[in-house]
């Protein structure tokens, strides 16, 4: 197995589905020659030509009205939304039409479109390119919603949000493009839509957390380990629907549980999850469930952005103050 950075799987798993499957298509603002504002499609397109991997005019609400007429006559399109900032321009179009579609057509026809778009805070980007919007996406019935937090899951979740039937929204975090390898098969597989992970196996306290914010949550279980709190650590992989068998089965061994999420408190799937506990798993909770979270604020300029996203000691704090409730 070749050692791969997140970005460079999610381009190996493109460059497979693409090779296996000749109605896939790859499009958006500069995916083509340029192979994306970020290089996340770099090369596929002289590898598949310019009538499967093309760029589009700055019109987000026409990517998505193209990607769902596709879908509607056999192809399996993959849009790229730029940055998930944009996706407003294309609300109606994910929410208003995609979303409700399988629904609307009596299952008699499948929306098998993969939504890709980059999010997250730590890469000092601009107003509207680093805002987490998930919630806005996993209050959708009919959307799937899911984001890697490591190069490995980037690559087999992307393939199976292409082979699946259903509508994604596949979350690239903007932090982690670069900033980590891990091994990854250079062969065809995939990882389920519907399932989370124990990335860490704890026996005093459960982190919940997704995306960057999983890396942070094993920090602050190394932290925690030093003064013997043993921390089971669980990246959700997906976040619409979420695995919370799960994520109660670590509540019954730990008995405590803390969420972690970059969004803000409000926004998120942190209050899901914590509801979902609450309603099944209260009976099992030793101390309250604790949340870490950004502020409910606007996501801040670049300048302040280190202030306000949630870090490991953040994680660690809570947790302390869960175990020693």
């Amino acid at each position: 197995m070749a050692k791969m950075t997140y970005i460079k799987a999610i381009t190996s798993g493109l460059d497979q589905v693409l090779n296996d499957d000749p109605k896939t298509l790859i499009f958006g603002e500069d995916v083509g020659k340029n192979g994306g504002v970020f290089r996340t499609t770099v090369g596929l397109q002289d590898k598949y030509g310019e009538d499967r991997v093309f760029d589009t005019p700055l019109a987000e609400s026409g990517i998505l009205g193209l990607a769902i007429g596709l879908s509607l006559t056999g192809w399996r399109p993959i849009p790229e939304i730029q940055f998930m900032g944009f996706t407003f321009e294309a609300m109606d179009g994910i929410v208003g039409q995609l979303a409700r579609d399988h629904y609307r057509f009596g299952g008699q026809k499948k929306f098998p479109v993969t939504i890709r778009t980059p999010f997250g805070g730590g890469t000092h980007t601009a107003e509207m390119h680093s805002d987490n919007l998930e919630n806005y996406f996993v209050s959708t019935p009919g959307l799937r919603v899911v984001t890697p937090a490591n190069p490995y899951d980037a690559k087999g979740l992307i393939i199976s949000a292409v082979e699946s039937d259903d509508p994604v929204l596949f979350m690239e975090n903007l932090k982690l493009y670069r900033s980590m390898k891990d091994e990854v098969p250079d062969d065809k597989y995939t990882v389920p839509l519907d399932s989370a992970k124990v990335v860490r196996e704890g026996s005093d306290i459960t982190l919940v957390a997704y995306s960057a914010e999983v890396n942070e949550a094993l920090s602050a279980a190394d932290a925690l380990a030093k003064d013997n709190i043993s921390a089971e650590v669980i990246d959700l992989r997906s976040l619409s629907p979420i695995d919370t068998d799960t994520v109660f089965a670590s509540i019954d061994k730990t008995h405590k549980v803390v969420i972690v999420q970059e969004a803000q408190r409000m926004a998120g799937v942190g209050a899901i999850v914590a509801s979902d506990i609450a309603e099944e798993k209260i009976m099992s909770l030793d101390a309250p469930i604790g949340r870490v979270a950004a502020p409910d604020s606007v996501y801040p300029f670049a300048q302040a952005e280190g202030d306000w996203i949630p870090n490991a000691d953040d994680i660690e704090a809570k947790a302390r103050e869960i175990v020693n409730y």
